[in-house]
C-alpha cells in the first residue's frame, strides 16, 4: 500500500511538472491566443495535479485534526496567485512544492526501509528434524519452540535457538553488526536471519518468530521512530502554531500593502509571496530528518536507541559509568587456583560446582567449564537462594551449604584468614569460598579477561571530550584495580565491593556533576540503568530483559560500538543545529526580501523549497555513519547484502 501511494505521488508530481512546463512554453515560446490557451491549459493541469492533493491534505488536517499546516499555506498562496492573474507563478509554486514533498518522502522512506530490510532477510523455509530422524522442509512460520532444525552451510537461521550439535562460524552482521564471523559450538545461541557459514548445525528452537530477536528489533525501532525527541516535539508544536501566525500575518500584510497605496492585486500578490517566504517547512523537517536517519544508521550497526530522546540525551552525556563484569570484561572467567581443606580436590570442586550450577554469575560459568573439562559427577542441591553481591546458599544431602565471597563468609561467621588461602587472597583475582555453616571447606580463584575493545573504547570516549569515566563492581578492590589499571583508570575512578544499591547511589551522586550514562548487562544492573540519564545495555542480543531495561541496547559485545554511538549522537546534534540555523536564516532572508524588496513569488518558492530539500539531504548524511567496522573478506563463500549493498562473506574468519 505504501508503495502504490508513493507511485501515485510520483505520477501526480510528474503531471504537475508537465503542466508547469506547458504553461511556461505557452508564456515564453508561443505568441498570441495560442500561447495564452497553452499557458492556461498547462496552469490548469498543474493546479489539478499539484493543488487538489495538497488542498485535500490541508482540508483533512484542518477538518479532522483542527490543525493548520504547511499544505494550507501553499494552497492559499497558489489560489491567491491565480486570483491576481499570476496563475503561472502559482503553478511554479505547486510544482516545486509537489517535487520537494516527493523528494522528502523518498528520502525519509530510505531511512525507514533500512530497518524494514530486516524482514526480507528472514528465511521462508526451514529444515526440521522429526522425532524419527527424518529431515523435512517446512515454512519457517510453522516452527515451534522445541523443534529441532538443521542448518546447512550458507543457510540463514530461521529462528532464535540453541546449538545442540555441530560447530560452525556464523555471520551475525544483520543482528549485532559484527564485521567478522563468530564461532559457535554446542550450547551457543544463534539468532534469526544470521547466516551459517561453514558447518552443519542442529539447533533447538528457543523463541517463536513473534518473540525472536529480529521481531523485537523491528518493534523496538518502530517504537523508537514513533517516540519523539524533545526537539522533535518542539518542532511540531512550533510548526502548527507558527503556521497560524503566518496566515494571520499574511492577512495583516495585505492590509498594510493596500494601505500604502498598492492595488488590490499587487497587495495580494505580495502577501502571497510573504506567506510562502515565511512558511516554516524547512524548520519543521530539520529535526526528524536527522533523528530518523541516525536511528536507522545506529540500528544497522547493532545499536538500538529507544527513541529520539535517548539519542539526544546521549549527545549531552559527559560522564560514563561502567559495570565491570560482562561489560568491560568478557564475563568468561577461568579457574586459576584451587585450595581444598581435608578433602580431595576433585570432591571439593564437585561439591562447589553442584551448588554454583544454579547461579547465572560468570564465576558459575567458569566452574561449570572446569567441571566439564575434568568430567566431574555433580550431585543434587535444593532450596538454592542467591545473595546479591555476596554468593549463593543451598541444601544438599549433607546439609546446608554456601559459596561466595568474603562478605558471605562473614555473614556465616566463617573465618577465611587461613594460611592455606593467603596466596589466593593476595592475588588480584576473585576468590570464592565454600563452606557449611561456619566451617570452611576450601576456596577457588577465578580471573576475568578484559575485552579486547574496552581500552580502545574508553580512550575514544576520553578523546571525544567526556570529562569522567568510572568503573563499578562487586568484586574485591584488588581485582577491580587490576582491570581498571589496564584501562587507564585512576584509583579514584575505580569503585569496588559494591552492592546494587551502592551503584544506584553512586550514579545519583555523579549525576549532580553532569549528564551520566551507565553501561551494564541490563539484568543485574537494572536499577542503575534506570537511575542514569541514559542506561546502556551491553551485549543485549537475545536478552528480553536487557532490551527492556535500557534506553540504548548494544546488540554486539564490541565496546567500540559505544564510542561510535556516542559520536553519532553528537554528530546528530550538530546536524540538527546546522539545519535549524540554515532554515531560520534562509526564512529571515526570504521574509525580508518579500516584505521590503518586492521579492518575486517564483524566487520565494525556489528559496523555500530548495531550503527544505537541503536540510533533508543534510540529515540523510547520517544514514552513512559507519558504526559497524567495515567488512574485509578473503574468501568467497557467499555474497550477502550488507547496508543495502552486496558484500562477500569470508568463511575463513573466526
Amino acid at each position: 500500500m505504501q508503495r502504490s501511494g508513493f507511485d501515485l505521488s510520483i505520477a501526480l508530481t510528474a503531471a504537475t511538472v508537465t503542466g508547469l512546463t506547458i504553461a511556461l512554453a505557452g508564456t515564453w515560446l508561443v505568441e498570441g491566443n495560442t500561447g495564452d490557451r497553452l499557458s492556461g491549459f498547462g496552469a490548469a493541469l498543474a493546479y489539478l495535479a499539484g493543488g487538489v492533493p495538497t488542498g485535500w491534505r490541508a482540508g483533512k488536517a484542518l477538518w479532522k485534526q483542527h490543525r493548520a499546516d504547511i499544505d494550507l499555506l501553499m494552497i492559499v498562496a497558489a489560489i491567491a496567485a491565480a486570483v491576481v492573474g499570476a496563475a503561472v507563478e502559482g503553478a511554479v509554486l505547486l510544482a516545486l512544492f509537489s517535487l520537494s514533498t516527493t523528494l522528502e518522502e523518498r528520502a525519509m522512506g530510505r531511512a525507514r526501509r533500512a530497518i524494514e530490510a530486516l524482514m526480507a532477510l528472514r528465511p521462508e523455509t526451514a529444515f526440521r528434524k522429526t522425532a524419527g530422524g527424518i529431515i523435512e522442509e517446512v515454512p519457517a512460520a510453522a516452527l515451534k519452540v522445541g523443534d529441532i532444525v538443521v542448518l546447512r552451510p550458507g543457510g540463514r537461521v530461521p529462528a532464535d535457538g540453541i546449538i545442540i550439535d555441530g560447530r560452525s562460524a556464523l555471520d551475525e552482521s544483520t543482528i549485532t553488526g559484527e564485521s567478522m564471523p563468530v564461532s559457535k559450538e554446542p550450547g551457543g545461541k544463534v539468532f534469526e536471519a544470521t547466516v551459517n557459514l561453514d558447518g552443519v548445525l542442529e539447533v533447538k528452537v528457543a523463541q517463536s518468530l513473534e518473540q525472536s530477536t529480529v521481531a523485537r528489533m523491528i518493534a523496538l525501532v518502530t517504537e523508537a521512530q514513533a517516540a519523539k525527541a524533545p526537539s522533535e516535539r518542539f518542532s511540531a508544536w512550533f510548526g502548527q502554531r507558527y503556521t497560524v501566525a503566518v496566515l494571520l500575518g499574511a492577512v495583516v500584510a495585505f492590509g498594510i500593502f493596500y494601505a500604502l497605496g498598492q492595488s488590490g492585486d499587487g497587495a495580494l500578490y505580495r502577501a502571497a509571496t510573504l506567506l510562502v517566504a515565511a512558511s516554516p517547512c524547512a524548520i519543521v523537517i530539520s529535526v526528524p530528518a536527522a533523528i530518523l536517519s541516525a536511528l536507522s544508521a545506529a540500528a544497522r550497526g547493532g545499536v538500538l536507541f529507544k527513541g529520539g530522546a535517548a539519542l539526544e540525551t546521549l549527545a549531552a552525556v559527559d560522564i560514563f559509568a561502567f559495570d565491570k563484569t560482562g561489560t568491560l570484561t568478557t564475563g568468561r572467567a577461568e579457574v586459576t587456583g584451587i585450595v581444598s581443606i581435608e578433602r580431595s580436590e576433585t570432591d571439593f570442586l564437585s561439591t562447589l560446582t553442584s551448588l554454583e550450577v544454579h547461579s547465572e554469575h560468570h564465576i558459575a560459568d567458569a566452574l561449570r567449564r572446569e567441571a566439564q573439562r575434568r568430567d566431574l559427577v555433580l550431585h543434587e542441591v535444593n532450596a538454592v537462594t542467591a545473595i546479591p553481591s555476596a554468593g549463593i546458599i543451598g541444601q544438599d544431602s549433607a546439609g546446608p551449604i554456601w559459596a561466595g565471597n568474603r562478605r558471605l563468609a562473614e555473614m556465616m561467621a566463617a573465618s577465611v584468614d587461613r594460611a592455606e588461602f593467603r596466596a589466593l587472597q593476595e592475588s588480584s583475582e576473585t576468590v570464592v569460598y565454600l563452606g557449611r555453616g561456619s566451617q570452611i571447606l576450601g576456596a577457588v580463584s577465578v580471573a576475568d579477561k578484559l575485552r579486547d575493545t574496552s581500552a580502545a573504547a574508553l580512550e575514544a570516549l576520553r578523546g571525544s571530550g567526556v570529562k569522567s569515566v568510572a568503573m563499578m563492581t562487586g568484586d574485591r578492590r584488588e581485582v577491580a584495580l587490576r582491570i581498571g589499571e589496564a584501562l587507564g583508570l585512576g584509583p579514584d575512578q575505580i569503585h569496588a565491593e559494591m552492592f546494587p544499591q551502592d551503584k544506584v547511589r553512586l550514579v545519583a551522586e555523579m549525576a549532580e556533576a553532569g549528564k551520566i550514562a551507565f553501561v551494564g548487562d541490563g539484568v543485574n544492573d537494572a536499577a542503575a540503568l534506570a537511575r542514569a540519564d541514559v542506561g546502556i545495555a551491553m551485549g543485549a542480543a537475545g536478552s528480553e530483559v536487557a532490551l527492556q531495561a535500557a534506553d540504548v541496547a548494544l546488540l554486539s559485545e564490541d565496546m567500540e560500538r559505544l564510542a561510535a554511538a556516542h559520536r553519532l549522537s553528537r554528530r546528530t546534534a550538530t546536524i540538527i543545529r546546522q539545519n535549524l540555523v540554515f532554515s531560520i536564516g534562509a526564512m529571515l532572508v526570504l521574509v525580508t526580501g518579500a516584505a521590503f524588496f518586492e521579492l518575486p513569488l517564483p524566487l520565494a518558492v525556489l528559496g523555500h523549497e530548495g531550503g527544505t530539500v537541503l536540510v533533508v539531504l543534510n540529515g540523510l548524511r547520517l544514514l552513512n555513519d559507519p558504526i559497524r567496522k567495515p567488512r574485509r573478506s578473503k574468501g568467497a563463500d557467499e555474497i550477502l547484502p550488507v547496508n543495502g549493498r552486496l558484500a562477500v562473506v569470508d568463511s575463513a574468519g573466526s
